[in-house]
């Protein structure tokens, strides 16, 4: 596989395009809006810069990585010469399946579709394809071209060349595959979304602030980073997708969201993105403007 196309130049499809393109593969980014893919290039760009002041790449491996991306606005057009499709788009089934119906009919009928679902059932996303063997979910973490993980989900049908292709290719790509099984979450958002929901709980019943959850999970638990500022980083609604995705999936109350990120979500309060979520972002980004206007 040299031909790598990635559905989506938001924070993972970028991120993904500019793992396999750093390491000499030929990357197809697509997506729907030419402003998207002019955004998505733009932060590989200023990721490569971070990587080049801080001695991990040389400029012309910069270079290099951005040479091998060429951008599509057109599905059909942009998955001509590819062996391999990962889909990266929002965390929303019926997107997904209307996505992966459309590669099933324009893809090469050994194209191998991956999908960087964090929930979604890789054996549902399959069945609207004529090609389930060749489907499979490949979960990279945020921010891509540092973490390490990336779990690998077969679906009910997915063979074992393609499970294998997959996670020879992962790690070709420096990364640790961890191969895990087709149930809602997974193991990384099934583990990891109830603690940040019980978090927005704790802070709902009046326990503690945001700031005195966080630096307890901080300090006490060696957490990087505490659930709730975690929550704004993944995004809110992205957390209530996946909460939403578990609930239906197991039907356990467990899973429910918390009532407090509903109506975040509902308000529109969705953390970094939105420049506002449990944290207030709107001062640091207009901190980051004044800078640029002085750099």
């Amino acid at each position: 596989m040299k031909n790598i196309a990635v559905i989506g130049a938001g924070t993972m499809g970028n991120g993904i395009a500019h793992t396999f393109a750093q390491f000499g593969y030929n990357v197809q980014l697509i997506d729907i809006s030419q402003e998207a893919i002019d955004r998505g290039l733009a932060t590989i760009s200023k990721n490569l810069d971070r990587m080049v002041a801080k001695e991990k790449i040389t400029t012309q491996d910069k270079e290099n990585t951005l040479a091998n991306i060429t951008s599509f606005t057109s599905i059909k057009e942009g998955v001509q010469q590819s062996e391999l499709v990962v889909e990266a788009a929002t965390e929303n089934i019926d997107l997904k399946l209307k996505i992966f119906k459309e590669l099933d009919e324009v893809c090469n009928e050994n194209t191998v579709l991956a999908t960087n679902t964090s929930s979604i059932s890789i054996t549902q996303i399959a069945a609207v394809t004529s090609r389930p063997d060749k489907v499979i979910g490949m979960h990279f973490m945020n921010p891509v071209p540092i973490m390490k993980l990336v779990e690998i989900i077969r679906g009910y049908n997915t063979s074992d060349e393609v499970n294998n292709a997959i996670v020879s290719l992962t790690e070709k790509i420096n990364k640790v595959p961890v191969e895990v099984n087709d149930y809602p979450g997974f193991v990384a958002n099934r583990i990891l979304m109830p603690m940040i929901n019980e978090s927005i709980e704790t802070l709902y019943n009046g326990v503690a602030g945001v700031k005195e959850i966080d630096t307890v999970m901080k300090l006490g638990m060696a957490h990087p980073m505490g659930p709730l500022q975690l929550a704004d980083f993944i995004g809110l609604d992205v957390c209530l997708s996946i909460l939403n995705v578990m609930y239906e999936g197991f039907k356990n109350p467990k899973y429910a969201p918390c009532p407090l990120l509903v109506n975040m979500v509902t308000a529109g309060k969705l953390g970094v993105k939105s420049g506002e979520g449990f944290y207030d972002y709107a001062e640091s980004r207009k901190a980051e403007k004044v800078a640029k206007m002085f750099s």
